[in-house]
């Protein structure tokens, strides 16, 4: 069977939150925007850093309404952490310190991951006295394509909100 002129494969990655419905509520803007899956690969056993669930969707859909697919995700607060292979093209990395633990450690990767320029790849936390002692989180962060600056300035904002501080950039990611 052939596809309709215009029609292309596209690949997204998503993150959920653990909750009832959230992977049907996360497929509706595919198919309201013109979008036919092809396959749904939820980790359920999986966490990302930020605590949700990571779920790879291939899609069929005309090249001129991805992007309409993507917004639609975006406006129902679903976390798209890529869009086809170059969507979040640069990698960096920055070091946070303060007292992380105390100001909610997921939340500041939630809000961090909720901006749709930046996705955290990986974490790695050092709290060598204990919760309520200053910690550091290694942060690999990933930015769409020629919105580093932004996606960098949005986590100094959210730092300088939470009295954090960021070193930065400790150099670019794979």
């Amino acid at each position: 069977m052939s596809r309709p002129e215009g029609v292309t494969t596209h690949t997204l990655r998503l993150e959920l939150d653990d909750e009832p419905g959230e992977l049907a509520a996360a497929l509706e803007p595919i198919a309201e925007n013109g979008g036919n899956l092809l396959s749904v690969f939820h980790e359920r056993g999986s966490r990302t850093p930020g605590g949700r669930i990571p779920v790879e969707v291939a899609l069929d859909c005309q090249v001129d309404r991805f992007e309409d697919v993507v917004e639609g995700l975006r406006d129902r607060g679903v976390t798209v952490v890529a869009a086809d292979e170059e969507y979040y093209g640069e990698a960096f990395r920055v070091l946070l310190t303060g007292h992380l633990v105390d100001t909610d450690l997921s939340g500041t990767l939630r809000e961090i991951e909720g901006e749709s320029t930046v996705s955290v790849e990986e974490l790695s936390l050092t709290a060598p006295e204990g919760v309520s002692a200053v910690s550091s989180a290694y942060l690999r962060l990933g930015a769409r394509s020629g919105e580093r600056a932004a996606a960098l300035e949005t986590v100094r904002s959210i730092a300088e909100r939470k009295d954090l501080t960021v070193v930065e950039p400790l150099g670019v990611g794979e």
